[in-house]
């Protein structure tokens, strides 16, 4: 620690608390060195020479002179591979017992010398060296894996590894969990180790909240996701590859994944990127479906201070004609900022607040839960977390000491939720906010977060965990501290209101969080630069497996501009959670703060939201079914379209709609890249023709937001009543939608219903699947399919339903 340091620290969070961070960060370096000696002198390994093979359900074992190679093919396709003897479970990942293997795959030998397991969607090659390769059923390569490499203590310890790549030419990275630099991931390293960057992050900060090493990668030769299931520390490096010009060769992508500990396995999907997704929620749990109110309008803000602030801006919402779902309290509304408190002399009735909001403005409250709690006798959550099982709730050193760390309430200790007899004590707490009248939670500082003055704002790596009654330190631990929590605050709120779908997101989690919610950006920073960021936060968490997610609109730290803010918002209202979001002291983010041009546009965002409401309702339970994220790349249903691939700057709202933010400072123009197919402009009924790049106006009222040709859509209408909206097919094509109706809150099974739509005899016919006269709600007909592209021409069809 050096002066900088400490006049950087006491800047931060005052002087006694930045004095209290100095003490806290020695404490965990010191604890550190005394638990985790250097490693010393280490040893290299490769698997050597193959000596043999054992076939086995699925698979088999491959053995080399030094290490041996289980694989198994699954019923469902996926593959998994691991070395050493690692099996799929346990694993914080997989949502259950590991998949069957599929009878039909057989270990058999390869021409080559090798060994081979052929599968319906994949070929497994083995080399005699150990290199792994996964082909199409044509054979085609769509990645190898070189030997493996290991690094072992020679006094004993856990070993590190890398695991290096090879992959097409033309690949391209997606995924890893939460990246600003994205949603294409570049050459560059990216390190897995969840971190609070510090108050504010762009583009450019890596590791963020949420990481995992789960990658997407799209190639010519197809789509698959490869997840090495280890809850280490490690980094991935990328470095896309080159195409050979005329007779030269290609250069080979690569992926390199190092390891600080922990199992080499790995597990593969391959197919469509819908196949992809499907398969990787079958392995990894379904999302958690979010209460219908919860895919409304939302406002948050970090200093609310009072009831009657929060009175003032649900008014502000209601004079103003604006709608609202939901109202998020911060840290200020605790009492000295003590996790399940509320500070009674600035909040006197805070269940009669709620039920009053809720009643008479539709307004739901959520409260903000950190994992922190304050290390003070007679604190009441301190006190019973201490009486937990015969050593307490707490995370402990390896003196068996209770670890505590600097954050909000002062000194803390932290609940080591990777105990199951946590998790439920825990989880029962979340009582406490439900009597409060709060209708779901949000998760916050659960990477988890010390303040301090230098190094890594975390727990020491040393400090012991439960890990579910195997034991280990924070170094396994630190990456599923927030996924475990999660699950801990989901499972409560499920044994507390078994009735109702409980409504929870965490800033910080692991690969399968979406079983107990979403997640949102985090603390991204007022600028455009954040502005991109976020959206590629969230297509590149959709790609991960977690589809309920969005950025804080307007930025976190800072003051956005009034067009920057309007931009922000006409964004957010297109993405899953939509949330305005705001630092202490980055202002108010309510919308007629910027003025009355940016008031305007702004409730025009907001009514389109409410009018695509039941295509958001749907959206969410095709996630839940399907695994597709509501949000997806452009390329999702052509991945062999490398212009698609490379397009950062749009994205596709399920299969209907495309939304073509603004992402720059005076656009009013911008270019849209089309995927295949009719496109319409949902404002102007302008008609495009895709694949290809068009121009499009964006004024400051709105963003450019097309429709597929031939879409079946569920809106509001006017009446509040669900209806179909229905975009004109191209002469000679079809199309169609899938509809999920609102059924309510609870955990009824909804139906999906199945529409298609045609033209004939110059009308628009839409039916439903499987039923004759099936469609029972009113359908408007827009878009005109005998005009030329370019035309902006609206109506003109009947339809026949």
């Amino acid at each position: 620690m050096n002066g900088r340091d400490l006049v950087r620290s006491v800047k931060l969070v005052g002087s006694v608390r930045g004095l209290r961070t100095v003490r806290s960060a020695w404490r965990r370096q010191r604890a550190d060195a005394r638990a985790l000696p250097p490693r010393g002198v280490e040893r290299a390994r490769v698997p050597g020479l193959l000596v043999g093979a054992e076939p086995g359900p699925g698979g088999g074992v491959v053995r080399f002179a030094r290490s041996e190679l289980s694989i198994r093919v699954s019923a469902g396709g996926a593959v998994f591979w691991a070395w050493d003897g690692a099996e799929p479970l346990p694993s914080y990942a997989l949502s259950g017992p590991a998949p069957e293997p599929d009878p039909r795959a057989v270990l058999e030998p390869d021409k080559d010398g090798g060994w081979q397991v052929v599968s319906e969607r994949l070929t497994v090659v083995v080399s005699r060296h150990g290199a792994v390769e996964l082909r199409t059923p044509g054979g085609v390569v769509l990645r190898r894996e070189l030997p493996p490499r290991w690094w072992e203590p020679v006094a004993g310890g856990c070993a590190r590894w890398v695991q290096r790549s090879e992959l097409p030419a033309d690949a391209r990275f997606f995924g890893l969990g939460g990246r600003g630099a994205g949603p294409r991931l570049r050459d560059g390293s990216y390190a897995l180790w969840n971190t609070d960057p510090g108050g504010r992050f762009g583009p450019g900060d890596d590791p963020l909240y949420l990481t995992m090493p789960v990658q997407v990668v799209v190639s010519d030769a197809g789509t698959h996701l490869a997840f090495h299931d280890n809850t280490w520390a490690g980094r991935v490096t990328l470095s896309e590859g080159e195409e050979g010009a005329g007779s030269g060769h290609d250069r080979t992508g690569v992926c390199e994944v190092r390891m600080d500990g922990g199992p080499l396995r790995c597990w593969v999907v391959a197919g469509t990127p819908a196949r992809v997704l499907q398969g990787w929620t079958a392995l990894t749990g379904a999302p958690a479906l979010p209460p219908s109110w919860a895919l409304g309008p939302q406002h948050a803000r970090w200093g609310f201070g009072s009831e009657r602030e929060v009175r003032r801006v649900v008014a502000g919402y209601r004079e103003r004609g604006l709608p609202l779902s939901v109202l998020h309290l911060d840290i200020d509304h605790y009492d000295g900022h003590r996790v399940f408190t509320v500070d009674r002399e600035r909040f006197p009735d805070m269940a009669g607040l709620a039920k009053e909001l809720r009643e008479e403005d539709g307004v739901r409250l959520v409260s903000i839960v950190d994992p922190a709690v304050k290390a003070e006798p007679g604190n009441a959550v301190f006190d019973a977390g201490s009486a937990v099982g015969s050593s307490g709730a707490f995370v402990r050193d390896a003196r068996g000491r209770a670890v505590r760390g600097e954050v909000w309430p002062g000194e803390c200790v932290y609940p080591d939720f990777t105990d199951p007899r946590v998790r439920e004590w825990w989880g029962g707490l979340y009582g406490e906010r439900l009597a409060q009248g709060f209708s779901g939670v949000w998760h916050d500082m659960n990477e988890p977060v010390s303040f301090t003055a230098f190094g890594e704002p975390t727990l020491p790596r040393s400090a012991r965990h439960c890990l579910e009654g195997l034991g280990g330190d924070h170094r396994e631990a630190h990456n599923v501290y927030g996924l475990t929590m999660a699950r801990a605050g989901y499972e409560g709120l499920r044994r507390l209101r078994p009735n109702e779908r409980p409504f929870l997101f965490s800033r910080s989690g692991w690969a399968g969080m979406q079983r107990y919610g979403g997640t949102w950006s985090g603390d991204v920073e007022s600028g455009w630069p954040g502005l991109r960021a976020s959206l590629a936060l969230v297509l590149g968490l959709g790609l991960c497996g977690v589809p309920y997610s969005g950025p804080d609109v307007g930025g976190f730290d800072g003051s956005p501009s009034p067009e920057l803010y309007l931009r922000w918002f006409q964004l957010g209202a297109f993405l899953p959670l939509f949330r305005t979001h705001s630092a202490i002291d980055a202002g108010r983010r309510e919308p007629w703060e910027f003025g009355p041009e940016v008031l305007q546009h702004a409730r025009a965002a907001l009514e389109e939201r409410e009018r695509l409401r039941p295509y958001f309702v749907t959206l969410a339970q095709l996630a839940r079914l399907t695994g597709a994220p509501y949000v997806r790349p452009l390329w999702w249903g052509a991945p062999g379209d490398r212009a698609l691939r490379d397009c950062e700057d749009a994205f596709l709202l399920g299969d209907a709609l495309l939304v073509a933010p603004v992402l720059q400072r005076g656009t009013d123009r911008r270019a849209v890249r089309l995927p295949r197919g009719r496109w319409y402009d949902t404002v102007t009924g302008e008609v495009y023709e895709g694949p290809g790049q068009v121009l499009i106006d964006a004024p400051l009222s709105r963003i450019p937001v097309l429709a597929r040709a031939g879409a079946v859509i569920p809106v509001r209408g006017a009446d509040g009543g669900m209806e179909l909206e229905v975009w004109a097919p191209a002469p000679g094509r079809t199309g169609g939608g899938l509809v999920v109706r609102d059924v309510g809150d609870g955990w009824e099974q909804a139906e999906v219903e199945r529409y298609t739509s045609r033209l004939s005899g110059g009308q628009v016919v839409v039916e439903r699947d499987g039923e004759e006269g099936g469609v029972t709600c009113p359908v408007r007909v827009r878009g005109v399919a005998s005009c030329s592209p370019g035309s902006a021409h609206e109506g003109g069809f009947n339809s026949i339903v």
